[in-house]
């Protein structure tokens, strides 16, 4: 599909002097000029660049990816390679962006409903707010390109970025585009999709500005360490390792099936439980492992991890693919959700590559059982594992930071 800037300005033993792209409204210029090895960008080059998007994990930890890979791409240091994120202020969300050492400005915004309700009102009035803080915002930061990871917070600041003429992209991870996006499909230069069957979801129109990138993780397997996962936890070599995550605010229905089978999860092998900060409880029982959030060292037990069990949102899921973990998924149901997690766990399920719960019908004993035969076979787990790797996006945040750079000097011309 669409290749990864990356490879256009690799290190090369050629020497090439044809400018690669243009960025920005400065018209700075990437060059290839007599590179070696040890060659650098022109120290001339500035690029900026506007993160947006917000109030779950979902719409924060992908954009990592894309952040380091553009300063992977440029070779740039802090001094020629800008950034600052607008977002919701949001604690946890503050913490996980300045904590990438990402500038962060906070702006009002208001949730969008897909229902009558008497929030209403005041959420639109907080869109509006946003939306001129957005524009006072982006005057006087002029980024080159804003580029939107989703969620409400981020319609403000793409409304704005449209009024001054900023060019725009937004990602989407999930099958099925949330409002925000379809919102902001209008506004955008580019609309990044998890796999080329997404852009069915948007009108013909839309479909147009559609580039196929999948979904990109912030993990590493060869940055991994399992054995440094367990001793973080204390578990000894050898014990099984079950990890359950319901995203970054946890997931009641998960937490509660583990709670209700402890005792016999534990006699499977050790259980680390991510259980959101909201519905943490403090057990303490020999081989239970419970903590809120996981905020550093995830790949690290994911690496040791036997069998996941989580919900299916589709940047959990590029986590898991990355790592080649053998999944039990349990998606939010469309009473709870826009349908999304329903889709993404089914386009795994289908091809052998996770076990997929469904239903609020489901019972401790299910979820025992699964675990058990995941855990008691290492061929299903391999099989499983097999069958992700046709599913593995190539270099997710390196095609996207491709399309950044392209949009930002209008040259976003190649497509899925």
């Amino acid at each position: 599909p669409f290749p990864s800037l990356r490879l256009a300005i690799q290190i090369s033993e050629l020497t090439r002097t044809k400018p690669i792209c243009s960025i920005g409204p400065r018209k700075v210029k990437i060059r290839m000029l007599q590179i070696t090895r040890e060659s650098h960008i022109p120290r001339s080059m500035h690029v900026k660049v506007c993160f947006t998007g917000g109030g779950t994990g979902g719409h924060v930890f992908p954009a990592f990816a894309v952040d380091e890979k553009l300063a992977e791409i440029l070779h740039m240091d802090g001094d020629r390679y800008e950034r600052f994120w607008i977002g919701s202020g949001l604690q946890s969300e503050r913490s996980w962006v300045e904590g990438a050492g990402i500038a962060y400005i906070e702006i009002k915004s208001g949730k969008l409903r897909r229902y009558l309700s008497w929030r209403l009102f005041p959420d639109i009035v907080g869109v509006a707010v946003g939306f001129f803080q957005s524009l006072a915002i982006l005057r006087r930061e002029r980024p080159d390109v804003l580029f939107s990871k989703g969620g409400y917070v981020s319609v403000p600041p793409v409304l704005a970025a449209r009024m001054l003429r900023i060019p725009a992209v937004t990602h989407e991870s999930d099958a099925i585009p949330g409002l925000a996006t379809k919102i902001n499909a209008h506004f955008v230069q580019a609309v990044c999709t998890p796999f080329a069957e997404a852009s069915t979801a948007f009108s013909r129109k839309l479909r147009t500005k559609t580039v196929c990138t999948g979904v990109p993780s912030r993990l590493c397997r060869t940055r991994s360490d399992a054995a440094r996962g367990r001793q973080a936890f204390g578990i000894p070599p050898g014990i099984p390792v079950v990890v359950v995550l319901g995203g970054s605010q946890g997931a009641l229905q998960i937490n509660n099936l583990v709670w209700e089978k402890l005792d016999e999860l534990v006699e499977l092998g050790a259980v680390v439980h991510q259980t959101g900060e909201k519905t943490f409880r403090p057990i303490v029982r020999e081989g239970y492992h419970a903590v809120p959030f996981i905020a550093d060292g995830l790949e690290d037990i994911l690496a040791a991890a036997t069998v996941v069990v989580s919900r299916s949102g589709a940047t959990a899921l590029a986590d898991y693919l990355e790592m080649g973990l053998p999944m039990v998924l349990i998606p939010l149901g469309n009473r709870a959700s826009r349908g999304d997690q329903m889709e993404n766990a089914r386009r795994l399920g289908t091809v052998g590559a996770a076990v997929v719960l469904e239903g609020p019908e489901i019972c401790g004993e299910q979820l025992v059982s699964v675990v058990r035969n995941l855990i008691s076979h290492d061929i299903v787990r391999s099989s499983m594992v097999g069958k992700m790797i046709p599913l593995r996006a190539e270099d997710p945040a390196g095609k996207i930071a491709g399309v950044v750079l392209q949009t930002a000097d209008g040259t976003n011309k190649r497509r899925c």
